[in-house]
């Protein structure tokens, strides 16, 4: 019998409830932004990191040692587009980092794969391997794109924002820096989400103005669920980038998850138990089918301290232990919610 402290012992006993919790299904994250700072300077998410110079800060958040040893088996992870570039330079750039990231997936076909189907995921899942769901935070990209069903027709690609941080020539974003007179859709986007739903390319209203976000409810094909990955909910924290209670039900409505992200400003607290509030909000107003998590990990936030170091998300499940949540509501919000939304989508 250890002598440690009982507040350790219970820890631990969370800690290891955690991981039977994600022992069999693991924990999707809906968004993580890992391969920025790989493009950027080189960092390898093969290998494992400490804090290093950042303690967390910002960047370095994940690895695929760590993703493993924290159980998330899935993950958005996301090519984001620089929207100062010129429509032709995004399309290339889009195409160049599309190119280089599946080719560093190749050189590690012993812990990752791509998946873009529920039979995918599930034979990578049942291997031990990590999934990866491609994406693109912000569909801009494709601007200059010659042929938009082209750009979605192989299958890779599962979602997409139509902004990001900056207004583009889709739609508004609800970031300050939105200098847009007219806040709703384009007609290029509306256009965009057509090719998307006819390739079945998941929606993600992460980031979208109010208006453009309801102008894109109008428009989608209604047998599509929609998806914000990585979002607050104002009903907790009011924030420019957190979503209302009736856009949390619109998602709902269609069949469609909300990712809560990590990053405490948008929480409104710096740590696990406001992220945990941010869902049990969502729940609440878009019922137990709804909830996800979807970090934000490794893109420029600031996260609550116990997730800074890749392994933040066993200790958020420990945490939904010690919140008194049912194992049931813990798998849909790790894992169950976004499968059964992803099935309806991607088959």
């Amino acid at each position: 019998m250890t002598d440690a402290p009982l507040a350790s012992l219970a820890e631990a006993a969370q800690l290891d409830a955690a991981r039977a919790a994600l022992a069999q299904h693991g924990l999707c994250d809906l968004h993580i932004d890992t391969w920025i700072p790989k493009r950027l300077w080189g960092y390898d998410p093969a290998r494992r990191h400490g804090l290093g110079l950042l303690r967390g800060h910002f960047f370095g958040h994940l690895d695929l040692p760590r993703l493993g040893e924290a159980g998330v088996r899935a993950a958005g992870w996301s090519l984001t587009t620089n929207p100062f570039r010129p429509a032709g330079s995004r399309w290339r750039t889009y195409q160049r980092n599309r190119a280089a990231f599946s080719a560093w997936i190749a050189t590690h076909p012993e812990a990752v794969a791509t998946a873009q189907n529920t039979a995918q995921a599930l034979e990578i899942l049942a291997s031990g391997r990590h999934a990866v769901l491609p994406a693109v935070q912000g569909a801009n990209a494709f601007s200059a794109a010659p042929d938009l069903d082209a750009v979605f027709a192989d299958g890779w690609l599962t979602r997409a924002t139509l902004v990001h941080l900056t207004d583009s020539d889709l739609g508004a974003s609800s970031s300050p820096l939105s200098w847009r007179r007219h806040k709703g859709l384009s007609e290029r986007g509306r256009q965009v989400i057509a090719a998307m739903d006819r390739h079945r390319v998941w929606l993600d209203l992460a980031h979208a103005h109010p208006q453009t976000f309801w102008d894109a409810v109008a428009c989608h094909d209604r047998d599509r669920p929609l998806v914000a990955t990585h979002t607050g909910v104002s009903g907790v924290a009011p924030h420019w980038r957190n979503l209302s209670d009736e856009q949390v039900r619109a998602i709902a409505d269609s069949g469609g998850v909300v990712g809560i992200i990590a990053a405490s400003n948008f929480l409104g607290d710096a740590s696990l138990q406001a992220l945990l509030v941010h869902a049990e909000h969502a729940i609440q107003v878009g019922g137990e089918a709804v909830a996800a998590i979807g970090t934000d990990l490794d893109g420029a936030i600031i996260p609550p301290r116990a997730l800074r170091d890749g392994l933040g998300h066993l200790r958020l499940v420990a945490a939904m232990f010690a919140r008194g949540w049912s194992t049931e509501r813990i798998e849909r919000v790790c894992a169950g919610n976004f499968w059964a939304a992803w099935r309806r989508l991607r088959g």
